[in-house]
C-alpha cells in the first residue's frame, strides 16, 4: 500500500472491466488507488464463486495500487484463500505470483505496476480463442473430431479421438473443466494434444495399443461467464451425472452417450482443487462394485505415475469413501461403476505443488501441461492390462 503522505494526482482515473472472455469482477469503490475495493461476482443462477480475472487500464508505470476483494469470505472456499496468491500479467501470455494475504475476510494484494495495464485473475486463464486455436492444431495433425456436443448456449463441446489402430480394443477417455474456474485442467490438455501430435516414436507404438477420447472443456458457457462451479443454468456439472438431460446438463449428456457408443476402459477427469496445495487423484474406491482388479490398477497407475517424475503425491488428498457408499453423482465414481473400469478424479492446485515449489510462478499453465504429457504416457503404458485378455 501507499503511504499516507502519497497524493494522486486530480486528473487521475482508473479503468477496470471484466467485460470479456472469462471476465469476472465487481467494482464497489475504486476512488482510491491504493486500496481498491472489488466483489467477486456470483455464478450466474448459482451461489457459487471464487474466479476472478479483471484488466486494469490507465496506470502509471511505478506506482504502487492496492486491490481488496471484499467478499473473499462468502466464497464457495473462504479457508482456501489462506497461503494463496494471485497471479498478473501485463501480456496475457507470461503470468506471475503477486504477493497476497487474507485478513478481515478479504483477500488484498499490490503491486507496482510496470506498465499501464495489467490483468489479474485467480489462475491462469485458459481463453476460448486458445481453445479453438488447440481444436484447429489437433485437427491439422491428424487428430478425428469425432462429435460435437452443445452446450446450453451453443458453445461446441469437441470430442477429440486419437485412433492409429483400427484394431486397438481398449477405450481410455480424458474429460477436462467440469468445473469452468479450473483453467489448468484445460492446460492439462493442451499439453497432452500437443504431445499427440508431436513426433515420438515412443508413444507413436503406445498409441498403437489404445483408442483416446478426448473433451479439451466440457463447460464452455461457465469458462466464458467467468463462473466457478457451474454451467449457464446453475448447474455443476460433476453433481450431475446419474440426472444429465439435455434441457438442463446438456455437456454431460453428450458425454455419457458417446461413451455408451464407443465404451471405457480408463476415465480420468481434470480438475483443480482450490484449497490443497499438491497435486492427487481421487479414485472409485467407495464404489459399489470396486474390486481386487480395480483396486490392483489403482496402486498401479499411482506408482507408475510417482516414478515417471512427475509433481505427483499420495500423501494429501480428500478423505476415501466408505466400501459402498461413493457419491455416484461425481463422475469419476459414475463411469467407473458404469464400465466397470479405473477411473480417477485429477487435481491439481490453484497455489503452488508444495513438493515442487516455484514461488514467482507457483502452480501455472506450463506445469499443468506438463503434468497431462506425462499422464499421458502413463496411461497409455496401462492399456494392455486394463482388461482381461479377451
Amino acid at each position: 500500500m501507499l503511504g499516507d503522505s502519497f497524493q494522486w494526482p486530480r486528473w487521475y482515473s482508473m479503468k477496470i472491466n471484466a467485460d470479456f472472455d472469462s471476465g469476472n469482477i465487481e467494482v464497489l469503490d475504486a476512488r482510491d488507488p491504493g486500496h481498491v475495493r472489488l466483489a467477486i461476482r456470483p455464478d450466474s443462477r448459482s451461489g457459487h464463486f471464487q474466479w476472478f480475472h479483471f484488466q486494469v487500464q490507465d496506470l502509471t508505470p511505478g506506482q504502487t495500487y492496492g486491490f481488496s476483494l471484499d467478499n473473499a469470505a462468502q466464497s464457495s472456499y473462504p479457508h482456501a484463500w489462506e497461503g494463496y496468491h494471485a497471479v498478473a500479467s501485463y501480456d496475457q501470455q507470461t503470468w506471475f505470483r503477486v504477493p497476497s494475504r487474507f485478513e478481515d475476510g478479504a483477500l488484498r494484494f499490490s503491486l507496482q505496476v510496470q506498465q499501464a495495464q495489467v490483468w489479474f485473475a485467480y489462475f491462469e486463464p485458459y481463453s476460448r480463442a486458445r481453445h479453438d486455436r488447440l481444436i484447429g492444431r489437433a485437427q491439422a495433425a491428424g487428430i478425428e473430431c469425432l462429435a460435437v456436443g452443445r452446450s446450453l448456449e451453443g458453445r461446441a463441446i469437441e470430442l477429440l479421438r486419437v485412433q492409429r489402430n483400427p484394431q486397438a480394443t481398449r477405450n481410455l477417455w480424458i474429460i477436462a473443466q467440469q468445473h469452468p474456474g479450473e483453467h489448468m485442467a484445460e492446460w492439462f490438455m493442451e499439453g497432452l494434444i500437443e504431445a499427440v501430435a508431436a513426433p515420438d516414436e515412443e508413444l507413436a507404438a503406445l498409441l498403437q495399443q489404445a483408442n483416446l477420447y478426448l473433451v479439451p472443456n466440457m463447460n464452455p458457457d461457465g469458462a466464458y461467464h467467468g463462473h466457478l462451479r457451474t454451467n449457464a443454468a446453475g448447474h455443476d456439472l460433476n453433481r450431475a451425472w446419474q440426472s444429465a438431460s439435455e434441457a438442463q446438463t446438456p455437456e454431460v449428456w453428450f458425454v455419457q452417450q458417446q461413451m455408451l457408443a464407443h465404451g471405457v476402459d480408463l476415465f480420468l477427469d481434470i480438475h483443480g482443487d482450490e484449497a490443497i496445495p499438491q497435486v492427487f487423484t481421487a479414485g472409485c474406491e467407495g464404489n459399489p462394485g470396486y474390486s481386487p482388479r480395480l483396486a490392483a490398477l489403482d496402486a498401479d497407475f499411482k506408482q507408475r505415475l510417482l516414478a515417471s517424475g512427475a509433481a505427483y503425491q499420495t500423501r494429501h488428498g480428500y478423505p476415501i469413501s466408505a466400501p459402498g457408499q461413493a457419491n455416484l453423482t461425481l463422475a469419476c465414481n459414475a463411469v467407473g461403476q458404469a464400465h466397470d473400469c479405473l477411473a480417477f478424479t485429477l487435481e491439481m492446485p490453484f497455489k503452488d505443488h508444495d513438493d515442487a515449489p516455484e514461488p514467482a510462478t507457483g502452480w501455472n499453465g506450463a506445469r499443468a501441461a506438463l503434468l497431462g504429457r506425462q499422464v499421458l504416457n502413463v496411461a497409455l503404458a496401462m492399456a494392455d492390462s486394463l482388461r482381461p485378455t479377451r
